[in-house]
């Protein structure tokens, strides 16, 4: 495959337009055209990522952290990351990765973890993007209205909750009169005509309405399509940091356990009152300080993230919050599994992908 159907299929998952307006994440080096067989997982690169890269002989490295954060103003062989992206360069090899949209996508970083844990009623911590919903109307031949409504359920209209392809339908009669230069699916030119027909309507969100509006037309018999869009008020689906959830009562010691395990880590920093009962648990991969009232003010009892400072622990301490700190890496790595997982799905074992456990910053307790 080349390089830019694997960023088209990444981008499916890790929509563009989760990215948060700060970060800088996507596309980063190489060719598009690049044909890939290959691909490495490391949530960040590093030297040794891309000597294992090389080792392997892959042609792409995907990453969680993007390489290249802040404008570069010149690539000169005299830096770390500077000599990194020349190595890079040298070797042909192509950079892509999901950051912030991947930690709000669904099935992303944080939902992983939320169903790690075992939560339930789950929902985003901190909601930051909602997608907009719109109703689709069109009015089809009689003849024709399976054929539409399949091609709008299959292109992704019609998801109420859980339930796909809902449309509703009306019978009733189309009028209309060809001119000249027509070429009618239906009738003579300059003679009224009465068409049985059918107006479905159904929902379509936002980031797919230009899509299905385009397929809607390529599959429609007419010439010329009468289709109406509204604006919705209902609530789109809504995409936020971290999540929260709730687990069956639990002593807050026996959590603890569980974390560890999960996380496959020895050792976790915990803040605040331990001798006490759960029942509802927020998390936040990577660095998470800025969502503690988030976590509190959603009722709470722990927060599990990475990257906590003393202040933030005296602040959650204060909110009689108590905090986990499992660590900005082992909080994140649980979604470098899951990208592999996914691409070898979705380009059906035609692209081998190897998951690469790389810590960058080397941390021990001694």
């Amino acid at each position: 495959m080349r390089a830019i159907d694997i960023v088209n299929i990444m981008n499916k998952w890790a929509l563009p337009n989760l990215i948060d307006e700060w970060d800088n994440t996507g596309f980063q080096i190489g060719d598009p055209n690049k044909e890939v067989s290959k691909v490495l997982v490391s949530l960040d690169l590093d030297r040794e990522v891309l000597d294992k890269a090389i080792e392997e002989d892959v042609q792409m490295i995907i990453t969680h952290h993007p390489l290249i954060f802040k404008p570069i103003k010149s690539i000169v062989y005299d830096s770390y990351k500077e000599k990194l992206i020349y190595d890079i360069i040298k070797n042909d090899m192509v950079v892509y990765n999901a950051h912030t949209n991947l930690d709000l996508a669904k099935n992303g970083v944080n939902d992983i973890l939320a169903d790690m844990f075992g939560l339930s009623s789950i929902e985003p911590l901190k909601e930051v993007k909602e997608d907009g919903l719109f109703k689709l109307v069109v009015f089809v031949p009689k003849s024709h209205a399976d054929i539409i409504r399949n091609v709008l359920g299959e292109e992704g209209a019609g998801f109420i909750g859980n339930y796909s392809h809902c449309t509703f339908n009306i019978e009733g009669i189309g009028t209309f009169m060809p001119h000249e230069g027509t070429s009618p699916f239906i009738g003579e030119a300059n003679k009224l005509e009465k068409v049985e027909e059918i107006r479905i309507e159904t929902i379509v969100k936002k980031k797919d309405l230009n899509r299905i509006v385009k397929r809607m037309i390529s599959a429609h018999p007419y010439e010329e399509v009468a289709y109406d869009i509204y604006p919705l008020f209902n609530k789109g689906e809504v995409y936020g940091y971290g999540r929260v959830g709730n687990i069956e009562r639990i002593a807050l010691g026996k959590f603890l356990n569980i974390v560890k395990e999960k996380l496959e880590v020895k050792n976790i920093i915990v803040y605040g009152e331990i001798n006490r009962d759960v029942t509802r648990i927020a998390l936040c991969g990577g660095s998470g300080a800025s969502f503690i009232y988030d976590a509190y003010n959603k009722g709470a009892q722990v927060y599990i993230t990475g990257d906590i400072k003393y202040h933030d622990a005296q602040y959650a301490n204060e909110l009689g919050l108590t905090l986990i700190d499992a660590g900005h890496y082992h909080t994140e790595k649980v979604i470098l599994p899951a990208i592999g997982k996914y691409l070898e799905n979705e380009t059906y074992n035609s692209v081998h992908v190897k998951v690469y456990y790389n810590m960058s910053l080397k941390c021990v307790i001694y």
